[in-house]
């Protein structure tokens, strides 16, 4: 199949680029890398007037590093940041990213796209919950940012508006004696996860989020003894699908969510990151 009719438009800045999607009224889609966006105009899901290049805009393909975070901007390639130093100073970025389908798809997929697109099975959005980063998005009235935790709304749904622009992505950077760790299970490698958890561990405390278990994200932060099977099987809310049940989901998550905390825990204690 192939896409349905749309204008393209290619802005040099970031003004012009939500002037675009404002003047489309909710018709515009952006694209940046287009790994996710693509197949879905392919097979006709979405149908926007107008397609919002945005890989022309300077400055977006940066990335930043600050006093304790490091920002990635909305064009930076996740392969790039699989091979940056930034990997090492966010290092469940670097656990996550070789999940994120195939090298291929790295080489032109954005960490940004991947968290605009909000699929709950993806790795990228989980990370950023575990890690509670920010987003900054740029719209007619300036720009705001927005908690990875308050960001998924929903399957494919996020706070972003939809004259709206997510520039960039911000994550703290690790501090001696964190942990972390990451999972999940595919049928293939390079497939969505049926289950996945990522998880960091500071002191006594542990945050980890799931994804492939519910509509977004799910995020709990509590002390490491109050990580109960109960608590676990209480994060996969989701009905289940042709690929596994509710009750296959809770048993995958367990197990990867334990082995996970002991991984990271290790780590944190051994300060060996």
């Amino acid at each position: 199949m192939k896409a349905a009719p749309f204008a393209y438009s290619r802005p040099s800045t970031v003004d012009e680029a939500v002037a675009e999607l404002t003047r489309s009224d909710g018709g515009g889609k952006v694209i940046s890398g287009g790994q996710s966006l693509v197949p879905v105009l392919a097979m006709r899901l979405a149908r926007p007037d107008v397609l919002v290049d945005i890989n022309a805009i300077p400055g977006l393909d940066r990335i930043e590093r600050g006093d304790g975070y490091a920002e990635l901007g909305a064009t930076v390639r996740q392969r790039t940041v699989e091979r940056d130093p930034v990997s090492s100073e966010v290092p469940l970025l670097g656990l996550a990213l070789p999940w994120v389908g195939h090298r291929e798809l790295r080489s032109r997929g954005t960490v940004c796209g991947s968290l605009a697109h909000a699929d709950p099975a993806a790795e990228l959005p989980a990370v950023a919950c575990c890690l509670d980063a920010s987003l900054t998005l740029a719209g007619p009235s300036g720009t705001r940012r927005v908690a990875a935790r308050e960001f998924f709304a929903g399957a494919m749904m996020t706070a972003l508006g939809p004259d709206e622009l997510l520039t960039a992505v911000r994550f703290p950077s690790a501090l001696p004696g964190d942990g972390f760790g990451f999972a999940e299970i595919a049928r293939r490698h390079g497939d969505f996860a049926l289950a996945g958890v990522a998880v960091h561990v500071r002191g006594e405390g542990v945050t980890l989020t799931g994804f492939g278990i519910s509509d977004r994200p799910v995020t709990r932060a509590v002390a490491l003894d109050e990580v109960t099977p109960e608590l676990l099987d209480e994060m996969v809310d989701t009905d289940g699908d042709a690929h596994a049940s509710r009750d296959y989901r809770r048993r995958l998550f367990r197990v990867l969510a334990r082995r996970e905390i002991d991984r990271a825990t290790r780590k944190a204690r051994n300060d060996d990151r």
